[in-house]
Parts: structure tokens; C-alpha cells; sequence
């Protein structure tokens, strides 16, 4: 009887497992016909643990932050009947929820006319960045206080640090150009749908944190540091989340254009990244943006140390080549290989920057602008935003501009990340599937001469 039970209970674990297998998407069966030059591996257990870890911890920590901001909210409320209580909500919600609301519609508009006109994005994005940050400098600066003198300084070298950098890379443009419009040419049917989709749900969660950062104020407890790097750092996973499901979606979409021809329902797609492709992302979401920092850190050593120092010079060579093996596991690329493969977020990442390197794209992919650009359009719309809501805490309570002015930055900034993640999701699937088979017919001569061009300039 106890070898019947087993076979049993084998048995139904054997039918649950298939049972999980069919229900998972297809992500390569309609392209059959075809074969990939990439096998689809299968998912270790120790991948699938660390997807569904990353999973739980990431829908744990909003059910925290909620809970932490509902506590803030209640404990504001109790001590507002404090006589000593200085804080005035009618003073401080009202600009901060203000930029909220201007940053949806900036970064909107701004993704409209990425997709409508490239050209005029990129040169809005490169040359009115730096001067909007220098803005919010100057308007840091005039609030007098200890604080806003010294963000408003940073400020101000941020500024002058992107017009440098504008006058750089303003020969590569004109390629620029070229790729984003050869890229974006055919959006996804829907798009514009799942941007506002993105975008209200990033509303609804910015203002709810803001009712915490203010009562977080309101408290004027000596954690108050603590309580507003919770709250940034909660922000920043989950609106990179939130821009991630999106580019994951459209880049899955693409990809299977531009490597196969065929078309997927959006609807479809963005269901299948919910519901299968969370664990990736979350861990995607978390090292993207460190090894991002890490590599740009290590290009601006290696920059300012030059050769006349060798023993400054060996130690940029050596973060610098730390930096370049770090990018291979984590890359904005590998979102790519993850919504049309299913694969791990680091297998994916490794994959790509190793396919770039067989097809001899490697120099060209470290020469995108498409990442600098989606970068500062966030800068210039964080500091739209900021700009908004510190002019008026300004005009009607000084001591609230620096923080209003702060926060209302970083709402601005994550927001239009998050409009232009389809922009940025049809460049990276676009230099993906040329990789895999630059022969293919439905490419045309954007790559070629560019690459013709660099060998060019080297020689």
C-alpha cells in the first residue's frame, strides 16, 4: 500500500509539473520553422529560485513601504495637534503633487516626440538638460540655506559637466538619429496604451509616497534621514520595475520583428512578462543601474588619470577593466534576451554582450547615445518638474523649496524613464537581432555604414 501511495503522489507531482510546463508561454514555438542562433536554455533550479526570491522580496517590500507610509500618515495626524507642530501640509502637498502631475505630462509629451521626431528629441535632450539643471541651481542656490548652497552647486557642475559632454558627442547625432528612427519607425500596436497604463500607475504610487516623504517631515524626528532614503530607495526599485515590465514587453515584441518577421499581441506580450519574467526584472532592476554607475565611474577615472600618473593610470585600467567584465552579467541589453527567451536576467546579459562581441559590434555598442539620451531626458523633465514645484514653495514657505524641489526632481526624472522605456526597448532589440544575423533582409545599410565609418576614423 505504501508503494501504491508513492507511485501515486509521483504521479501527480509528474502531472503538476507538465501541467506548470503548458501553461507557461510559448516564447519560441511560433518561430519553429526557424532556428535561433541562440538556444533557449533550460532554467536551473537555482535560476528559478532566484527569479521567484527576487519575485517575493520585491512585492514584499511594497507591502512594507505601504505599511511604513500608513504608519508615518497616522503618526503625522496624532502629532498635528501638538502645539509645538510646525508643519503646514496646505504649503507642502500642493507644489509636490503639482510636479507629479506636470511630470506625467511632460514625460508624455516627450515620448511623443521621440517617436514622431527624433532629431528634435535628441537635440532637446542633450543641449536643454544641462541648461535646466543649471536652472534648478541657481534656483537651489537663491534659497540661502546650507543645504540648497550645496545641492545647488552640485547642481551647477552637473550642468556644466553635460554641456561638456553635449559638445562631445555632438558629431555622433546625425547617427543617432538614424538608429532611433530606423528603430522606432513601426512602434508596437498599443503602445501608447501601455505607456499611459505605465505612467498612471506611476502617478498613483508617486503620490502616495509623498504623503509619507511629508509626514516624514512633519514628524521632525532625528530618523528623518532614514525615513526619506527608505522612501527614495523604495522609489527608485519600483519605478524602474515599472519601466523595465515595459521595455521587456516592447522589446520582446520587436525583437520578433526584426529577427523573424512575425508579430505578437502586445495585450499578450505584457501578460506574459506579469506573469513569467518578474524575477529578471526585479534583479535586472536593482543591478542595471549600480553597474551603470560602476562603469561610468570607471570611464570618468580612467579619463581624468590620462597617462601622466602610472600609478593613478594602473589603478583606472584596473576598475575600469573591472567595470568592463562586471557589464557582461549586467546590461540593459540582456532585457532583450529575457522577454524573447525566458532566460535569467544575468544569462541574458552575458549572452548579448558575448553575441556583440562575436559580430564585431562591440566598439559601436559602447558608442549608443540611445542610453544618454533616455538619461537626460529624465535629467531635463526631473528639472521641468523641479523647477515647477520649487518656484512655488519658494513664493509661499522658503523653508519647504529645497526638499520640495528635491523630490520633485527625482518624480520627474523616474516618470519620463518610463515614457521613453519603448523608445529605448526597439534601439536595444534592433541591435540584438542584427547581431544574430546581420544578413537578414529586413535590416538596412543604417549599421553597415556606420561601422564602415569607425573603421574609417581608426585607420
Amino acid at each position: 500500500m505504501m508503494e501504491l501511495h508513492s507511485t501515486s503522489a509521483t504521479s501527480k507531482n509528474m502531472q503538476r509539473e507538465v501541467q506548470e510546463e503548458e501553461d507557461r508561454p510559448s516564447f519560441t514555438n511560433h518561430i519553429k520553422a526557424q532556428q535561433p542562433s541562440i538556444i533557449p536554455t533550460e532554467i536551473s533550479t537555482a535560476g528559478k529560485f532566484l527569479r521567484r526570491l527576487f519575485t517575493i522580496l520585491f512585492y514584499l517590500h511594497l507591502i512594507l513601504i505601504a505599511i511604513f507610509i500608513v504608519f508615518l500618515t497616522l503618526y503625522g495626524l496624532l502629532i498635528s495637534t501638538s502645539r509645538n507642530h510646525h508643519f503646514q501640509p496646505l504649503k507642502f502637498y500642493p507644489p509636490l503633487l503639482t510636479s507629479t502631475a506636470c511630470s506625467a505630462i511632460v514625460a508624455f509629451i516627450w515620448q511623443w516626440v521621440t517617436g514622431s521626431s527624433p532629431s528634435k528629441a535628441i537635440k532637446a535632450a542633450f543641449w536643454l538638460s544641462p541648461l535646466l539643471t543649471c536652472a534648478v541651481g541657481v534656483l537651489l542656490v537663491s534659497v540661502e540655506s546650507a543645504q540648497s548652497l550645496a545641492a545647488g552647486v552640485v547642481a551647477v557642475i552637473c550642468a556644466l559637466i553635460q554641456s561638456l559632454y553635449a559638445c562631445w558627442v555632438s558629431p555622433r547625432f546625425e547617427y543617432a538619429i538614424r538608429i532611433l528612427s530606423v528603430s522606432t519607425a513601426f512602434p508596437p500596436a498599443k503602445t501608447t496604451m501601455l505607456v499611459l497604463q505605465s505612467i498612471s500607475i506611476s502617478i498613483l504610487y508617486s503620490c502616495f509616497l509623498v504623503s509619507g516623504i511629508g509626514r516624514a517631515t512633519a514628524t521632525r524626528s532625528s530618523l528623518n534621514v532614514l525615513f526619506h532614503s527608505v522612501i527614495l530607495l523604495s522609489m527608485a526599485w519600483t519605478m524602474q520595475v515599472i519601466k523595465n515590465i515595459l521595455l521587456v514587453t516592447v522589446s520582446r515584441i520587436k525583437y520578433m520583428h526584426f529577427a523573424w518577421g512575425t508579430d505578437i499581441d502586445t495585450p499578450k506580450a505584457f501578460r506574459d512578462t506579469l506573469k513569467h519574467l518578474m524575477g529578471s526584472i526585479c534583479i535586472g532592476s536593482i543591478l542595471v543601474p549600480v553597474l551603470g554607475v560602476i562603469r561610468g565611474s570607471a570611464r570618468g577615472m580612467k579619463l581624468v588619470a590620462g597617462d601622466t600618473d602610472e600609478f593613478l593610470f594602473s589603478c583606472a585600467n584596473c576598475y575600469a577593466g573591472m567595470a568592463s567584465t562586471l557589464v557582461m552579467y549586467g546590461n540593459r541589453w540582456g532585457f532583450v534576451h529575457v522577454g524573447a527567451y525566458d532566460k535569467g536576467f544575468m544569462q541574458a546579459s552575458s549572452d548579448t554582450w558575448e553575441m556583440f562581441r562575436s559580430a564585431g559590434l562591440k566598439e559601436l555598442i559602447d558608442l549608443d547615445r540611445t542610453g544618454s539620451l533616455c538619461f537626460l531626458s529624465g535629467v531635463a523633465a526631473g528639472a521641468i518638474c523641479s523647477l515647477v514645484s520649487g518656484t512655488w514653495a519658494l513664493a509661499i514657505h522658503k523653508s519647504y523649496a529645497t526638499e520640495v524641489s528635491i523630490y520633485a526632481f527625482f518624480i520627474g526624472y523616474f516618470m519620463c524613464r518610463i515614457a521613453m522605456a519603448w523608445p529605448q526597448a526597439c534601439v536595444s532589440s534592433y541591435y540584438v537581432a542584427y547581431a544574430e544575423n546581420p544578413e537578414s533582409v529586413r535590416f538596412d545599410s543604417t549599421i553597415p555604414v556606420r561601422l564602415d565609418e569607425l573603421q574609417r576614423f581608426q585607420a
